[in-house]
């Protein structure tokens, strides 16, 4: 159960870059060959047979004159549709989500572990926006089964989430859930969240290279990366913050 984090973590797989597919060059074909399938020939007229109906030298020499005109027309307006044309990648369909970089990501920073079923999640003390007891909670209809209810705060209202069903729900079975004691609250920065807690483990001074850091964007954008002592994840709260407001849970949905 306590590898269950580093697991998501440790099989998250970056796509390798997409090789850029050229664009053909469109290669303008010569006038000359063009001008080879047009037979245009002056007949010599003969007695013996009907009618030879010839062709002014005007009109002979205009002729080629006006071909070329509209192959090079033909030829410039295919050549301005395909410098127009956006190239068009699978990458370049998908949108780019980009991580801030946050103020913990320079020097040392310090970070808060807690558990829960027996997991550690660590929270950078930075985003923590404080710590207070469980207390009664009141459920409201349509919420997701993670959300445990609002819980009343000095007037203050709480969006209590139930950490073990939203970080794994397909391991909370009943139980998991009878056996949860849940006894604090974590609040995620400034906002109204706060994850539920069993246990407040300790606070931890950490290095950059502590942590198994997730930079790029990635499937999992709520995990910010892996404390490789405790083989644990941090949180992003924001993104996590983000996920909770639009009613997600650690798969999206």
């Amino acid at each position: 159960m306590q590898n269950y984090l580093s697991e998501l973590l440790t099989e998250e797989q970056q796509e390798s870059d997409l090789p850029n597919i050229p664009v053909k060059e469109k290669y303008q074909q010569p006038l000359e060959k063009l001008l080879q399938k047009v037979d245009i020939t002056e007949r010599i007229a003969d007695p013996a047979d009907e009618p030879v109906y010839t062709v002014k030298s005007s009109v002979k020499n205009e002729l080629p004159k006006v071909l070329e005109e509209k192959i090079q027309v033909k030829v410039e307006e295919k050549t301005q549709l395909i410098a127009d044309e956006p190239l068009k990648t699978r990458k370049s369909d998908q949108p780019l989500i980009v991580k801030q970089i946050k103020n913990y990501r320079k020097g040392s920073f310090q970070a808060m572990f807690f558990n829960v079923a027996g997991l550690t999640i660590a929270v950078p003390l930075i985003e923590l926006g404080g710590i207070h007891n469980e207390d009664k909670t009141t459920s409201l209809m349509g919420k997701p089964k993670w959300f445990t209810g609002v819980m009343l705060h000095r007037d203050e209202k709480i969006n209590v989430v139930n950490t073990a069903l939203w970080v794994m729900p397909e391991k909370c079975d009943e139980a998991l859930i009878n056996s949860l004691n849940y006894q604090y609250i974590v609040m995620l920065g400034n906002s109204q969240w706060g994850l539920s807690a069993e246990t407040l483990v300790d606070t931890v001074t950490l290095e950059q290279e502590d942590v198994k850091w997730l930079d790029q964007p990635n499937k999992r954008p709520w995990l910010a990366g892996l404390v490789k002592e405790r083989m644990c994840a941090l949180l992003d709260v924001e993104s996590l913050i983000k996920l909770l407001d639009a009613g997600a849970n650690i798969n999206q949905d």
